[in-house]
């Protein structure tokens, strides 16, 4: 069995607002709701849970009304922490590999889910990321003190498949550590990972203008239902 793991235990200090980005309305619905439709309505993935902050239990409950989820599992202070304890729930359930995704992205294409899925196949870790087009620099304040060489740079998204018994173990291996993301917690654990193509629609909502990007491009694609 693939499951998927949802993490939506942060706090989203950066887009303001009254509640969590998680719980903000998307098109009428709230952003963690989209998240979930690609991975619950996916045909490979047998299970899919939710990590969430212990205070949003109210919110989730109203967000995800309807939708055929076993109960929550409350997350840590950190997602690193968050994602070990969501971890440590599903090996009851004993799945052979894990899509941990960011609640943030709303927007994750089926496409891409499969190109994991078939990735794991092959190795015991895989990133959906986008290559990096822009040039990079190092800066010191205001000050450009480098340029960077951009060849074989990658931007990570989510989500990030492992084998579970290899991520868990990995995961638990690093407590305490501040890493930045599941894959490298996998590539501190010795795990190959290897990357698939990801999709420039599966940002990370973060800001105000993220949330009306995403707004706007789900406004296309059900204007494009409509013509089709």
């Amino acid at each position: 069995m693939i499951a998927a793991l949802l993490v939506a235990a942060g706090r989203g200090h950066r887009l303001g607002g009254p509640l969590p980005k998680q719980y903000r309305l998307l098109a009428g619905e709230p952003v963690l709701r989209h998240a979930l439709r690609p991975f619950l309505h996916h045909p490979a993935i047998g299970l899919v849970r939710v990590v969430i902050h212990p205070d949003d239990a109210e919110l989730y409950a109203s967000a995800t009304q309807g939708l055929a989820l076993p109960s929550p599992i409350f997350g840590g202070p950190t997602r690193q922490d968050s994602v070990r304890l969501g971890l440590e729930a599903l090996a009851e359930s004993f799945p052979r590999a894990v899509l941990i995704h960011d609640a943030a992205r709303p927007l994750v294409a089926g496409a891409t889910i499969d190109s994991v899925i078939a990735a794991l196949k092959d190795a015991p870790g895989v990133i959906a990321a986008l290559p990096v087009a822009d040039t990079l620099k190092r800066c010191v304040g205001d000050r450009v003190t480098d340029t960077l060489d951009r060849s074989n740079v990658w931007r990570a998204q989510t989500p990030q498949g492992f084998r579970f018994p290899e991520i868990l173990a990995a995961h638990r291996a690093a407590i305490g550590l501040a890493l930045t993301d599941d894959a490298q917690v996998a590539e501190r654990a010795g795990l190959e990972v290897r990357v698939v193509p990801g999709d420039e629609e599966a940002f990370k909502i973060t800001t105000e203008p993220d949330l009306l990007r995403a707004e706007q491009i789900l406004q296309i694609r059900n204007r494009l239902k409509d013509i089709t």
